[in-house]
């Protein structure tokens, strides 16, 4: 109570108590009406939460992980500072230790699998589950996928309570969903929304994106932990929040469970997740270029380029095609298509819906395995390039720029961080090593450039 309330509240009890003549009505409890014995019972969610909640556990980490110079307080990076202050001297990397916490849902009790973010888990030593009935065990990292952000671990004890996966292909907007996890160290606590939106894309623009959108309160501790549909099945995995202060403002995010499943499986048999490659380079299809292509709507992604020797070339895709489909499931825009080949393994046979001048076909392709990512050495490709650190994009094909140094001739080029080098001229590339070749065959070095949902043209000096 604040010093108004509490003014305002000795004001009416001295009030009260010098006014003898106030008579202040009696209650009667006659007057309560008695509970009726045969009413209906209050809708609630209490047996639904009490039956799913033993298989969402609370995952506690410890961990070390490297100072860069860079991520330190910049007065130690001072030479002065350090002496005045007695700090160390060297600027080498320093390790500290941290901790953490999360949630995760188990997903198969004989095998004590369970399911979490990838984040929640990342540079741990130590991992410590808790399970709703106070019970404390160690856990193994099985596999984690950073595209997806999603990690399996695994536990050796018996009595547990998995949860059963539902099928996030039957959500719709505004069905009522339960969020339970850890947020804030509370354990195991429970609210609820609905859902907002579906096939929410641009939160992690690294990685692979469909997320469920939804209001149920979700905060730092939820993630990994269980989005649950009023029967009791698992339909996504708490991932992410939209906020400015680090709470909930009734933005949050979640995996869908059927995307979950696909990276489950193969972190489980494989200890990662083996995605292959269709071989395309490939933009959204814009008002504009569904103009020219005679197009009702703008949906479907336009093929920029087509790897020689890739799966797509073996298929007959053809640079200027428009992908709408694949597996007979319509491609909106190229996120999408890349999310769907993103989740297929390697050696899937696909087939894809396009058109080509203004014709519909459809072609097959097999999915082929994507080499080891190799880093390319940017000063050895071509001096222009200097400053830059290449290596083979993790996901969609091409050279991805990692970073460039402030000054250096990469980035008076023009090159920035997170660029997508689709192509060098009309030659697209596949991977770094595409791209060493592709430059030592050009008199004009010109790189075909995606940034963000941009393409333009880069002239290398």
């Amino acid at each position: 109570m604040n010093l108004r309330l509490k003014f305002a509240a000795a004001t009416l009890l001295t009030a009260a108590f010098a006014s003898p003549a106030i008579d202040f009505p009696r209650i009667s409890h006659a007057a309560v009406p008695a509970p009726v014995a045969d009413a209906a019972p209050m809708p609630s969610l209490a047996p639904m939460v009490k039956r799913v909640s033993p298989a969402v556990v609370n995952i506690a980490t410890r961990g070390t992980i490297k100072e860069e110079p860079g991520q330190r307080n910049p007065l130690l990076d001072d030479p002065f500072f350090r002496r005045f202050f007695d700090a160390p001297q060297d600027s080498k990397p320093r390790e500290r230790q941290f901790q953490s916490a999360g949630s995760g849902v188990i997903v198969d009790a004989k095998n004590g699998y369970i399911i979490t973010n990838r984040h929640v888990v990342e540079n741990a030593s130590e991992i410590t589950i808790t399970l709703l009935d106070n019970r404390t065990f160690l856990a193994k990292i099985i596999g984690s996928d950073e595209g997806a952000d999603l990690a399996v671990l695994q536990v050796k004890q018996s009595n547990l309570t998995a949860m059963a996966l539902g099928d996030s292909t039957r959500l719709e907007v505004g069905d009522y969903v339960v969020a339970i996890g850890n947020p804030f160290g509370l354990q195991h606590t429970v609210t609820a929304g609905i859902v907002s939106a579906l096939g929410r894309s641009g939160i992690n623009p690294d990685g692979y994106e469909d997320f469920i959108q939804t209001d149920a309160s979700i905060n730092p501790g939820n993630s990994g932990g269980a989005l649950v549909n009023l029967r009791g099945e698992l339909v996504g995995i708490n991932s992410a929040i939209l906020s400015r202060s680090g709470g909930n403002i009734g933005i949050g995010f979640a995996i869908p469970v059927n995307m979950v499943k696909g990276v489950m499986d193969q972190l489980i048999r494989y200890g990662q997740v083996k995605r292959g490659v269709l071989g395309v380079n490939i933009y959204n299809v814009t008002a504009d270029i569904a103009k020219e292509f005679g197009l009702t709507e703008s949906s479907g992604a336009l093929v920029a380029g087509v790897v020689q020797g890739s799966a797509a070339d073996r298929a007959g895709v053809k640079t200027g095609d428009i992908i709408t489909s694949i597996n007979g499931n319509n491609m909106k825009d190229a996120g999408e298509l890349r999310n769907t080949i993103g989740m297929l393994r390697v050696g899937d046979k696909v087939e894809i819906g396009l058109l080509r001048d203004g014709k519909s076909r459809k072609v097959t392709a097999l999915i082929a395995e994507r080499g080891d990512t190799e880093t390319a050495n940017a000063v050895d490709i071509h001096k222009g390039l200097d400053g830059a650190e290449l290596s083979d994009a993790p996901d969609s094909g091409g050279v991805l720029v990692k970073a460039v140094v402030e000054g250096s001739p990469a980035a008076q080029n023009g090159l920035r961080s997170n660029d997508l080098i689709v192509g060098v001229g009309r030659t697209p590339v596949a991977n770094a090593k595409a791209f060493k070749e592709a430059v030592k065959s050009a008199n004009v070095l010109v790189l075909n450039v995606r940034r963000g949902s941009v393409a333009q043209l880069i002239q290398i000096r």
